[in-house]
């Protein structure tokens, strides 16, 4: 069988080329060969919590891997030839690396798995360039069930930078017939607009409420006002804080924005950003959020027929994920202004899910 091969230094030049190609190659049941793996990022080769996908990506498929150790900047992965894993699972990373990022590389696996999953994964779950729990909860995981897919997420602890110590939960069922694909073409009117404001040990400082109450003094100059969910945390082992909002449409859009506490940052320019770019992705018209235009491709790439969304702007992200669902699955792809169209290979043709 054909290897695949992926240059890790091409488009992104990040983890994310990484997990993408190691799920496609789960997905597919083909030996990977990626190398220059974060080529493009200060620390390159394989941090903590990209090691410890790898190792997820392995068990679940019973695989065998060459080259997988801390800093590594090539490996060599061969999928076994049974179906995906199903069950409970744990991982801990051990740092403040993103749980909900490697949660998200696994979940694709959970829905092709040979039957319902729970993935119980702990590092960090609020921080910068990483994706936000509440938004992948109430945003991502009810996008998915466009797709007829069905999964939940639970914060199980809160994690922040640099301590970790977060946790997470993933519920998961698999495909029941197909992946389905998702047409949103029309942004349509808001409806409502919802929120979650936490704070881990900042009580006295008021941090949950003041970020809430800043997003919404932005939010009503436009007409707008949030129902956001205050919540005062004493689990986490660290001090830390982080704001999530959506808006949903009478198209069945939900568009998000989210951002997490960090020193030296106020808990009003969080509020305050969290609108504005929420504010920029609806007037752009779009129809995803610029977090979920490039976590939903892969179930576009997946799915029985064309996905079409708007994005609200291009990003390296949506380029590399666009790129290796092209070069790996041969999945079509045309973009029209924002408009991307996505014709999926159909479940069907995914080897794990025919397989016994």
């Amino acid at each position: 069988m054909e290897m695949i091969e992926i240059d890790g230094s091409k488009k992104s030049g990040s983890g994310t080329v990484l997990r993408y190609a190691l799920m496609l190659s789960c997905i597919l049941n083909k030996d990977l060969h990626i190398y220059n793996i974060r080529a493009k990022r200060k620390k390159t080769g394989l941090r903590p919590q990209h090691l410890k996908t790898v190792e997820a990506f392995k068990f679940l498929t019973q695989a065998t891997v060459e080259g997988a150790s801390l800093n590594s900047k090539e490996i060599t992965f061969h999928p076994g030839r049974n179906r995906i894993k199903s069950g409970v699972f744990s991982w801990d990373i051990g740092t403040a690396g993103s749980a909900t990022m490697m949660g998200l590389a696994l979940l694709p696996l959970g829905f092709l798995a040979s039957g319902p999953s729970v993935y119980r994964i702990s590092g960090g779950l609020f921080q910068d360039f990483a994706p936000n729990a509440f938004h992948t909860k109430y945003v991502l995981m009810e996008l998915l069930k466009r797709f007829s897919l069905h999964a939940d997420l639970k914060v199980a602890k809160p994690g922040y930078v640099p301590t970790g110590g977060g946790s997470i939960e993933i519920k998961v069922k698999p495909v029941e017939r197909e992946i389905t694909p998702l047409k949103l073409t029309e942004q349509g009117k808001i409806t409502k607009v919802e929120g979650v404001s936490l704070s881990s040990h900042l009580s006295e400082r008021k941090v949950s409420e003041r970020m809430a109450s800043e997003c919404n003094n932005v939010l009503n100059k436009r007409g707008l006002n949030a129902d956001i969910k205050i919540i005062n945390d004493k689990t986490a082992k660290q001090k830390g804080a982080a704001l999530a909002i959506w808006a949903l449409t009478d198209t069945g859009c939900i568009i998000g924005s989210d951002m997490a506490g960090k020193v030296g940052r106020t808990s009003e320019e969080i509020g305050r950003c969290v609108a504005r770019n929420l504010l920029e992705d609806l007037d752009s018209r779009a129809t995803v959020d610029r977090f979920i235009a490039d976590q939903i491709i892969i179930y576009a790439s997946l799915a029985n027929g064309e996905s079409q969304y708007i994005f609200p702007n291009i990003t390296e992200h949506i380029e590399s994920n666009l790129w290796l669902i092209k070069e790996i699955l041969g999945a079509e792809i045309s973009i029209e202004r924002n408009l991307l169209k996505i014709k999926g290979i159909g479940a069907g043709n995914v080897h794990l899910v025919l397989e016994v």
